[in-house]
């Protein structure tokens, strides 16, 4: 699920679940768990995908198939996931080297830098056009990555955008060649990584405490939003999502 390597004194983390890095009960546990471990190595980090694609966000015929206690486990699962990544003190850089979507992009933005190829990708965030309502973490992640308006923006427009309009929003920092790529999100990592510890993880926190402090405030609207993944309408919603998406793709 993840091979982590470390190259110029980086630490890279690439995911390869599958052919599109979708997000499941047990791959958000390993990234949860990934990133648990990687709160206590000073190394800077770096994540990335393989392939054409970065993650193409929540496994949804998963949640359709396995029930409602797979879907309460899975959305504790995909915070945890998150979360881990968002509060780490260290510098941290997303490669996206191809499509990130919905939670994929979700994992870019709670990066401090995501640098992401210049063609051929695309990156945004298509929960209200699957039917299911955005969790409150990764709202803030976003709204905290590109500001309430951007964040409103891609919420409400469900566009999975090009990677110029990615950099024209602020979700990615720079464009680059896929030839470029690694090589440029490695030197932002050892350039972020080459400042004091402290003092960048004391500004890290400044910076991520807005949304610290509003997800402190929504623990009612999350149980809320797990309820109404749980609900027939939404079930109903993302089955005709899969079964219209399958059938573009056949």
């Amino acid at each position: 699920m993840i091979e982590l390597t470390i190259e110029s004194g980086v630490r890279v983390m690439r995911m390869t679940h599958g052919k599109a890095n979708a997000l499941d009960l047990e791959f958000c546990t390993a990234l949860a768990d990934a990133f648990r471990a990687e709160a206590v190595e000073s190394a800077p980090l770096v994540i990335t995908g393989s392939g054409r694609i970065f993650s193409a966000g929540v496994d949804l015929p998963r949640v359709l198939a396995e029930g409602d206690d797979y879907t309460a486990a899975f959305l504790g699962a995909l915070d945890d996931c998150f979360m881990r990544l968002f509060e780490l003190q260290k510098p941290v850089v997303a490669a996206v080297n191809g499509h990130a979507i919905a939670g994929g992009c979700i994992l870019a933005a709670a990066c401090d830098v995501a640098l992401m190829v210049d063609t051929g990708a695309t990156i945004g965030v298509p929960e209200l056009a699957v039917g299911v309502p955005f969790p409150p973490l990764p709202l803030e992640i976003l709204r905290q990555a590109v500001g309430t308006s951007a964040a409103r923006h891609l919420a409400f427009s469900c566009e999975n955008v090009s990677a110029d309009r990615a950099f024209q929003l602020g979700l990615v920092s720079r464009l680059t060649t896929a030839e470029t790529l690694m090589l440029e999100s490695i030197k932002d990592a050892s350039r972020m990584g080459s400042m004091p510890r402290a003092s960048f993880a004391l500004t890290k926190q400044q910076l991520r405490l807005p949304a610290t402090q509003m997800l402190a405030a929504l623990k009612k609207h999350a149980d809320d939003v797990a309820a109404e993944w749980r609900s027939p309408q939404v079930k109903e919603a993302i089955q005709q999502f899969v079964d219209s998406t399958l059938k573009r793709r056949n």
